[in-house]
């Protein structure tokens, strides 16, 4: 966890998409470093309520050059349509967003993978605001 403890448990289902950014190094054999752009849109759930959520999260990504093999990292922004679910105060809509991922390929175009994404206002809204950690499994397909 990072930060306090929060007081409300949270689902979270996104559709998000990648874009590669311009700035990336690869070597011959088809590995290094990338960057790219995390887009996203879904909806999250606590307490019984339910509100939506996007995100853009700029970040860098090690693996392979055709995206099948990767492990990233990202901070950027996030847009809540709710930010209090029951005893959980996010602070405002704007939240900060924090994410590390890793994922493999499980056949053809279809991959698999794991990502923690923590969002936070930093401090931003006043000091009783408590951000969220959520631990996501990812489904992707690349184009």
């Amino acid at each position: 966890m990072l930060g306090e403890q929060q007081p409300e448990e949270f689902q979270e289902y996104d559709l998000a998409a990648n874009f590669g950014l311009p700035w990336q190094r690869y070597s011959s054999s088809g590995w290094g470093v990338g960057t790219r752009l995390m887009a996203s849109a879904g909806i999250m759930r606590g307490k019984g309520e339910t509100g939506l959520v996007g995100s853009l999260i700029p970040g860098v990504a090690l693996g392979s050059e055709d995206g099948r093999f990767f492990l990233d990292m990202g901070a950027g922004g996030a847009l809540l349509s709710r930010y209090r679910f029951g005893k959980q105060d996010y602070g405002g809509p704007f939240q900060f967003a924090l994410t590390v991922g890793a994922g493999f390929p499980l056949y053809q175009r279809l991959g698999l993978g794991y990502r923690f994404l923590h969002y936070s206002d930093a401090g931003v809204n006043g000091p009783d605001t408590i951000g969220a950690d959520f631990h996501m499994i990812e489904f992707s397909y690349r184009f």
